[in-house]
């Protein structure tokens, strides 16, 4: 995307998120217009229903499609993984990576069965973030850099964008960014992850405190701040598509914990900047519920699922191909013969 090619600082993002476009309001209102005339009861299809008025809006289309949906899963490694607070070593990012290529992950079978492309973006797995228990996770460069790469990473024509990541640590910090984002103690945000044990969740909680800590001076009013100090690149990144995705009026699918405190991150700058987005499930990490309260999401799915790396929001995408199969495929009162509402 051409935009990113030139921003080189945080004030030049937030620049850029004062100019990003809304909803379409005439194609949301010709959508409200066709449900109205479908052989249903208004309202009987539920979030199907507000699904496809929502497609509508952001696609500029009465009737909204997903033909060509695009699966992006970015990959970074964490320094403060060094510390123990995952179940599995840093090396599984790159090796879980090279699965996605070669179509062995569970993600790439659930993007063939959505008919979604996939692309993996790997963000310097050999050179992990800092240890944010003890410095800033990236330099601002970096920090902005990621960004910017994952604004790339949107391509033109796509009709929905699911936001996935892969990252040994990841969990952690998204409990640090949402401990900072919304307060509390770290133990009302951390999870299992990746299954560790109750020795370990301690220290997960103790290290986010310290962390959240030693960086609130540094977090000011900027919440980018906070994703630069505890965040991940592959969660700088997954801003950067959320913000390529807003620019191009895509609508986006959010994956679980993780990717969801990610992009809270710009609720908290404008809670307009994810308007265009819905979270794809409810992650069992619990946090997730928490995090979805406080930037006014419910999530379209709940399988208990865990996993991240786009799963849940490439499952859900299928929920979004039916909204639009009965929006655009279902006979109106008039084609049908049928009665309308007396």
């Amino acid at each position: 995307m051409s935009d990113a090619a030139s921003i080189s600082t945080l004030d030049e993002i937030h620049v850029l998120l004062k100019e990003l476009p809304g909803p379409s309001r005439e194609a949301a209102k010709a959508a409200e217009e066709r449900q109205t005339q479908l052989t249903k009861p208004l309202g009987a299809l539920g979030r199907l229903e507000e699904l496809a008025i929502w497609l509508a809006a952001w696609q500029g289309k009465k009737k909204p499609q997903v033909e060509r949906p695009f699966t992006a899963v970015f990959a970074g490694n964490h320094g403060i993984a060094a510390k123990g607070v995952s179940a599995y070593p840093t090396e599984v990012t790159k090796q879980m990576v090279a699965n996605f290529i070669h179509g062995g992950a569970a993600v790439n079978q659930l993007c063939g069965l959505a008919d979604s492309d996939l692309r993996v973006y790997e963000l310097a797995l050999d050179e992990p973030t800092a240890d944010f228990s003890e410095q800033p996770a990236m330099e601002e460069e970096d920090f902005v850099r990621a960004i910017a790469y994952g604004m790339m990473a949107v391509e033109e024509g796509i009709d929905v964008l699911a936001v996935g990541e892969m990252g040994i640590g990841n969990t952690t910090s998204a409990a640090a960014i949402c401990t900072a984002l919304y307060g509390g103690d770290a133990a009302d945000w951390v999870g299992r992850g990746t299954g560790v044990d109750d020795e370990t969740l301690a220290l997960k909680t103790k290290l986010i405190n310290q962390a959240v800590e030693l960086h609130k001076p540094t977090f000011a009013d900027d919440p980018f701040q906070i994703l630069r100090c505890v965040g991940g690149l592959e969660l700088a990144a997954i801003v950067g598509a959320v913000i390529a995705a807003r620019l191009a009026r895509t609508p986006v699918i959010l994956d679980g914990y993780t990717c969801t405190a990610a992009a809270a991150v710009l609720h908290a700058i404008d809670d307009r900047l994810l308007d265009h987005c819905v979270v794809g499930h409810q992650s069992v990490e619990p946090g997730h519920q928490a995090l979805m309260a406080n930037i006014g999401k419910e999530p379209l799915l709940d399988f208990n699922m865990r996993l991240g790396e786009g799963s849940g929001a490439v499952l859900a995408m299928q929920i979004l191909k039916a909204a639009c199969a009965c929006h655009n495929g279902m006979a109106t009162f008039a084609e049908a013969g049928v009665s309308g509402p007396a």
